[in-house]
């Protein structure tokens, strides 16, 4: 499907998007933009949440051109404008995580490494960060850094309801008879976006919460619902593989990670852990920012860019 543009949230100009075919040949949509000042410093790919699509990432793909960068994006099977996997199309379903592994793979080599321009890097946040950091242990990656906002790493504590061990007990046993395609307990087609603004666990910026409403009032196709248990079990292996001890030891590319202060999401603590077992990597914690780092108020996002810039060795102010 297109981009869709909203008079708050205009598509960035210069737009060049459009489908390629996923690992198993089905439809993933995509985007890229070249930079809109020099000097060029290469390709910024950005990889999104669990939930999001292209259009949410409107101002971070401006903010990076700015900085000289050109940058990609797709969305995730099962969301955004990319194919659906299950007959409700708001049900967030995955089998297993190396399906999005195959898919980054299609992604760099069907649309990055022929389209954009070399050195390239990443850009990923929350379920995006996990793939990204099971990608960062790969040899010859094509990623010179990789920057990773409030990377689901472990599921927070404050998301669960019962103690985690019955959870899983219970994720697992459901799967196993079948049930995997069904909403977690409680779960709904109710997208996070739809929630009240008041006590909401994403960001503390009203403006930000309501532009991201409007995108999917605008194309109620981009929105999703609750995971599934499917996607929820997948998930948890997920996090259990990244956060293996020997796991963060065999990363083989510069990561810069940022955990957000009131995150009630993933768990910032583990983030601290994996950041501290890194051979090459760093850790900055964002103060009074809810879990969506990038979606944030202007303070947060402007701490959030000063550190991306010393990381980068950017000067933003200058050419």
């Amino acid at each position: 499907m297109p981009l869709v543009s909203l008079a708050k949230n205009p598509v960035p100009s210069g737009a060049v998007s459009g489908d390629f075919p996923g690992y198993d040949g089905a439809p993933l949509r995509y985007a890229h933009w070249n930079a809109t000042r020099g000097p060029a410093r290469g390709t910024f790919c950005v990889f999104s949440g669990r939930g999001e699509c292209i259009e949410k990432y409107f101002e971070v793909i401006a903010d990076l051109r700015r900085r000289g960068f050109a940058v990609a994006m797709h969305d995730w099977r099962g969301q955004g404008g990319s194919t659906r996997l299950l007959a409700d199309p708001r049900k967030g379903h995955i089998k297993d995580f190396s399906e999005f592994d195959r898919d980054l793979a299609a992604f760099m080599q069907q649309v990055v490494l022929p389209e954009c321009p070399p050195p390239y890097f990443a850009l990923a946040h929350s379920m995006g960060g996990n793939i990204l950091a099971r990608h960062s242990i790969t040899s010859g990656s094509w990623f010179e850094r990789i920057v990773l906002s409030a990377p689901m790493l472990e599921i927070a504590a404050d998301k669960m309801r019962y103690p985690g061990g019955l959870v899983r007990f219970y994720v697992e046993a459901a799967c196993l008879l079948g049930f995997s395609a069904r909403y977690v307990p409680t779960g709904s087609d109710q997208p996070a976006e739809a929630m009240p603004f008041e006590g909401n666990t994403l960001t503390s910026d009203r403006e930000r919460f309501f532009r991201n409403r409007q995108i999917i009032e605008a194309a109620p196709e981009l929105a999703l619902g609750y995971p599934t248990l499917g996607w929820t079990r997948a998930a948890y292996r997920s996090c259990d593989m990244v956060m293996d001890p020997m796991f963060a030891r065999r990363v083989e590319v510069p990561l810069l990670l940022f955990s957000a202060a009131n995150d009630r999401i993933v768990s910032s603590r583990a983030i601290e852990i994996f950041a501290s077992r890194l051979k090459i990597g760093a850790h900055v914690t964002i103060p009074q920012s809810e879990h969506e780092i990038l979606q944030e108020s202007d303070t947060v996002r402007q701490h959030f860019w000063s550190v991306f810039d010393a990381y980068l060795g950017i000067d933003a102010d200058g050419p």
